[in-house]
C-alpha cells in the first residue's frame, strides 16, 4: 500500500496514471475511518482505476478549539482498514503544512445561501473551511470523482456548489449513510461515546424515523414539535436543533409543497459531543 505525506510526491505518482487516463477516485475524510467511509472506497473501487483516500483532520472547519483537541486521530488503524478493503487503494495522510503551506486560514465562499442554514447557523465559518480544504484536496488529487456520504448532507450539496461555482472537473457522487445496528448513523465522533451512551442515541434515529412517518399527515411545525418533546423529555440528549427544509435549496419548509423533495436534519449533544444525522421525508 502505498502512504504519501507529501502533496509532491502523491502528484508525482498520480500524474504517470493521469497520463495513461487512468480514472482516479478520490474519498476525503479526517479519519477514524468506519464501514461508511470504508463504502465509500467499494464504490470508487469499482468506478475508477485509482482511488485515493484522504486522511486529514482539517483545523479550518472546526469552530470550537475543544472539539478540534478531541478529535480522534488514528492513522495506523485507519491504515488497517483501509487494507482490509484492497492494498491498491492510495492514502494521502498530509500534515497541516503540506495542506496549507503556513497560511491556515479559510476562503470565503458565498454558496447561494447553502452555507447559512443548519450546520452553517451553529458553526460559523465551517463552510468556509470545509470549501477551502475540499478545493485543495481536489487540486492536489486532481479526481474525476470523489465520494461523500449522505450523512453529512448540507455538506454535500455545499461541495457540489463549490465545483458548480469554482468550474472543478470532478463528479460528486453522494452515497447512502451507514448505521450502526440500533440506527446510529456512523460518525468519527461515536467513537467517543461510552458504551451506554451509544445505546442511548440510537434515540436520534428512532425520532426521525417517527418524524418520517408523521411528515406524510402532519404540518412540518407539528413534526418539529413532535421532535422538541421528545428531547425535553431525555435529559441526556441536548436538541441543538431539528429542520425541515428543502432538498435543494436548505431552506425551512413553511408550506408543503408536492413538486419538492423535503429533508429532516438534526444535532443533538450528548456529553459535549455532537451528532448530526438526516433522513428523507418523501
Amino acid at each position: 500500500m502505498l502512504i504519501f505525506s507529501k502533496k509532491a510526491e502523491l502528484n508525482q505518482h498520480l500524474s504517470h496514471q493521469r497520463s495513461i487516463n487512468s480514472s482516479i477516485g478520490f474519498v476525503p475524510t479526517m479519519g477514524a475511518l468506519h464501514d461508511g467511509h470504508l463504502s465509500l472506497l467499494k464504490k470508487s473501487l469499482e468506478n475508477n482505476k485509482i482511488t485515493v483516500i484522504s486522511i486529514f483532520v482539517n483545523p479550518t472547519q472546526f469552530n470550537n478549539p475543544e472539539d478540534l483537541l478531541k478529535y480522534p486521530r488514528t492513522l495506523d488503524t485507519d491504515v488497517e482498514k483501509i487494507k482490509s478493503v484492497s492494498d491498491s487503494i492510495i492514502v494521502y495522510a498530509p500534515t497541516v503544512e503540506d495542506i496549507y503551506e503556513g497560511n491556515t486560514t479559510s476562503q470565503h465562499y458565498n454558496f447561494d445561501g447553502l452555507e447559512n442554514q443548519m450546520e452553517g447557523k451553529f458553526r460559523p465559518g465551517h463552510f468556509d473551511g470545509v470549501g477551502t480544504v475540499v478545493k485543495r484536496l481536489f487540486e492536489i488529487v486532481q479526481p474525476n470523482n470523489a465520494y461523500f456520504g449522505e450523512k453529512d448532507f448540507q455538506q454535500l450539496q455545499i461541495v457540489k456548489k463549490l465545483v458548480e461555482k469554482e468550474k472543478i472537473a470532478v463528479t460528486i457522487i453522494g452515497c447512502p449513510i451507514f448505521r450502526e445496528a440500533n440506527g446510529l448513523a456512523m460518525s468519527s465522533r461515536n467513537e467517543r461515546l461510552t458504551k451506554d451512551e451509544r445505546n442511548q442515541a440510537s434515540i436520534i434515529y428512532k425520532t426521525i424515523k417517527k418524524a418520517q412517518s408523521l411528515f406524510g399527515t402532519k404540518s412540518a411545525n407539528e413534526v418539529s414539535e413532535f421532535v422538541t418533546k421528545a428531547f425535553q423529555n431525555n435529559p441526556t440528549f441536548e436538541l441543538e436543533y431539528f429542520e425541515i427544509a428543502d432538498e435543494a435549496t436548505l431552506l425551512p419548509c413553511k408550506r408543503k409543497s408536492k413538486t419538492k423533495k423535503y429533508r429532516a436534519f438534526i444535532a443533538v449533544f450528548v456529553n459535549k459531543i455532537r451528532l448530526i444525522d438526516t433522513i428523507s421525508l418523501n
